[in-house]
């Protein structure tokens, strides 16, 4: 099958091995991602607006791949301190409240960046 890939352009792609989104068939992954926009961290010390930016960001990979949120079947959200849950579930409501995909919030010790407080991934199933 065919793989469709979406890459942000950020230097550690070609370092790690990998891209924001991948399409396989049906099957598009979208890996873990962050608040982060030209090397900054946006929303610092805001888990609100980190979730927001976020899910903005795999919408946008998402569209490019012939796909949007309503095919989403599953999120799996890292959070640095699950104290937070009440602004991440608000933020993840207002995209997903009528979708309802299967989610994951998962407290995590630290991410890449001290100031991200959330990592999300999500799984899309596109149906033809």
């Amino acid at each position: 099958m065919k793989r469709q890939k979406v890459l942000t352009g950020a230097p550690w792609e070609s370092v790690v091995g990998y891209c924001r989104a991948i399409r396989v068939g049906d099957q598009i992954e979208v890996a873990g991602t962050t608040a982060m926009k030209d090397g900054e961290v946006v929303g610092v010390g805001n888990a609100y607006e980190q979730t927001k930016f976020i899910l903005q960001t795999i919408e946008g990979a998402l569209k490019e791949l012939d796909a949007s949120l309503s095919d989403v079947v599953r999120t799996r959200m890292f959070v640095t301190d699950i104290s937070k849950w009440e602004e991440i579930g608000r933020a993840h409501g207002e995209f997903f409240r009528e979708i309802q995909p299967v989610a994951s919030m998962i407290e995590v010790k630290g991410l890449i960046d001290p100031d991200l407080l959330v990592e999300i991934e999500a799984v899309a199933i596109v149906e033809n």
